[in-house]
């Protein structure tokens, strides 16, 4: 609940320091004198639109500050926590406006946007006036309202669940069957490239083999003649070769006895030679017995490298990578499989998931259905009793119009009202009159005030056109609602003022240069004089006093 109000430089407000207790708070006042710029001020907390025209005039800035007890509100505990928010004392919102126009807003000390302070002020708060900060207006709080006089919460979060698992999975599914054609040409195309490196079959180092070999075969008679000339060269010419002049040097060397160490060694190294150029010349002759020049293998060589050359050329890739490229396009096409694998799967979940909303959605739509008419007609009572006899009310429950699953159920929902005899039922944000709307909200908030869960409501004005009896009514209703939670009333009637738990008194301070509102904690005494007041005027008289007395007793009692 709200337990601190502090409001500075705001309008006409200079400073205002004010604690706010459980049950109903009546806030009265003469005409004028401010009674409503205190909940103006709370509006900004709870992210109310402002400008720079709120700021008290001389000052610079306009700062107001709403702290809240949350020990019994679990969803804005939860909404805090979620956004790192949280503390361990009360809840505080600020909010400051600058004489030039900037808006700044706080939770717990952390600049946050309007739309926060929005959001998080709708769970703690909610103020019955003709401004716009009034929950009853929107769908979502009408269904909300109906599931919990309903006890149907749970289910409704099931169905909600249900309906996102159900999209999510619809999407996901509609992403892989996007696929469609682009995918089947793919693996087609796929299949038919991975089948051809298959059938290719290139084996390990085979390419560096082939082309080897291909070289070899493509020089035959170069190399041949090549061989022959060093042979010759070497070993074979009659006109002098290698071998014959390194022994005919040997042979000189070997004459001399004794020789110097020098000559010794170049004898060493020319027998080496002799012993390599001989070991060469029989290298080369086994090569000459075993090489073939054969055509056909050339021909084979040159088929089976141009189908590689070919494949490589297709793919924009080097030869030397065909393997790897093999390798890719098999997982890739593992990839497409499981796609396809997946859309089956998938299509299962889909339906599993719209079998088990439907069975959800329509147990809640039983639920409403039933909760509905006794709703209507609790919340129509009351309105008989709140000054608007002849009014109708009732809760209008129709099918989506759509066979996808929806969040909020199989039903659309929406709040019907008339509030005089004759005139049709229209939707509740349509009502005309400002103290109509405030009192058939008034009746809605009396019936389901047991199971709402925004334990602070402010009615501003609710009274307004309203007298006598039903006046008194109006009285015994809030203080019913105070009873179970917390309420504050701006109110101009007496009946209503004598229900409170506690009363506060808004009132003017003037002095020389300047004007400021000041609201004050009245004693037990004080509000039975500010009840006569309200009663018969300026002037109080024993009977005024006397009848405040008994008002207030009564309502005690």
């Amino acid at each position: 609940m709200l337990v601190h109000l502090s409001v500075h430089n705001y309008a006409i407000v200079e400073h205002l320091d004010l604690e706010l207790d459980a049950g109903m708070s009546v806030i009265s006042g003469e005409t004028g004198a401010g009674k409503s710029i205190m909940l103006d001020a709370l509006g900004l907390t709870l992210g109310d639109r402002a400008d720079s025209g709120v700021v008290r005039p001389g000052a610079d800035k306009a700062d107001i500050l709403a702290s809240f007890d949350l020990i019994d509100i679990p969803e804005a505990r939860k909404w805090l926590a979620e956004r790192d928010l949280d503390n361990d004392g009360p809840c505080i919102l600020r909010r400051v406006i600058t004489a030039e126009g900037r808006s700044r807003g706080y939770i717990n000390g952390t600049p946050c946007p309007q739309g926060d302070l929005k959001a998080l002020g709708e769970l703690l708060i909610d103020i019955h006036s003709q401004h716009e900060h009034q929950s009853l207006l929107k769908a979502d709080t009408h269904r909300r309202l109906l599931d919990e006089y309903a006890g149907s919460q749970e289910l409704a979060r099931q169905v909600q669940l249900a309906a996102q698992r159900w999209k999510q999975t619809r999407n996901e599914l509609e992403r892989v069957a996007n696929l469609g054609d682009d995918q089947r040409a793919r693996h087609q195309l796929l299949s038919y490239q991975l089948e051809e490196l298959e059938n290719l079959g290139l084996g390990e180092d085979e390419l560096e083999q082939l082309e080897q070999e291909h070289k070899n075969l493509t020089n035959a008679e170069s190399l041949l003649a090549a061989c022959r000339v060093v042979i010759e060269q070497c070993s074979e010419s009659d006109a002098g070769n290698v071998l014959s002049a390194l022994t005919s040097s040997l042979n000189r060397l070997s004459a001399f006895q004794g020789q110097p160490g020098a000559l010794s060694e170049a004898a060493n190294l020319l027998a080496s030679a002799q012993i390599q150029v001989e070991e060469a010349v029989g290298e080369l002759n086994r090569f000459l017995d075993h090489f073939e020049a054969d055509p056909e293998r050339l021909q084979r060589l040159e088929e089976r490298l141009d189908t590689i050359y070919t494949l490589a050329r297709k793919h924009r890739i080097h030869p030397s990578e065909l393997a790897s490229k093999q390798q890719q396009l098999f997982e890739e096409l593992e990839g497409l499989n499981a796609d396809d694998q997946a859309a089956e799967r998938l299509s299962e979940e889909l339906a599993a998931f719209e079998r088990h909303y439907q069975e959800k959605a329509s147990e809640l739509s039983a639920l409403r259905h039933n909760a509905a008419s006794q709703l209507a007609s609790a919340v129509e009572a009351e309105m008989q009793s709140l000054g608007m006899p002849g009014g109708r009310f009732t809760i209008a429950l129709t099918a989506t119009g759509t066979a996808d699953p929806q969040p909020h159920g199989l039903d659309q929902l929406e709040f019907l009202v008339s509030a005089n005899p004759g005139q049709p039922l229209k939707p509740l944000a349509k009502v005309a009159s400002g103290g109509e709307l405030s009192r058939i909200s008034l009746a809605i908030q009396v019936i389901t005030a047991q199971t709402s869960r925004v334990p602070t409501l402010v009615f501003d004005e609710v009274d307004v056109g309203i007298g006598g009896p039903t006046a008194e009514v109006v009285g015994q209703l809030l203080r019913r609602l105070g009873e179970r939670g917390q309420v504050l009333t701006v109110t101009h009637l007496p009946q209503v003022a004598a229900q409170g738990h506690q009363h506060l008194f808004v009132h003017k301070l003037r002095d020389s240069d300047a004007t400021r509102t000041a609201v004050s904690k009245l004693s037990a005494q004080q509000r039975v004089e500010e009840i006569a007041r309200m009663l018969g005027g300026v002037d109080l008289t024993e009977e005024s006093l006397a009848h405040a007395r008994q008002m207030v007793s009564s309502a005690q009692a």
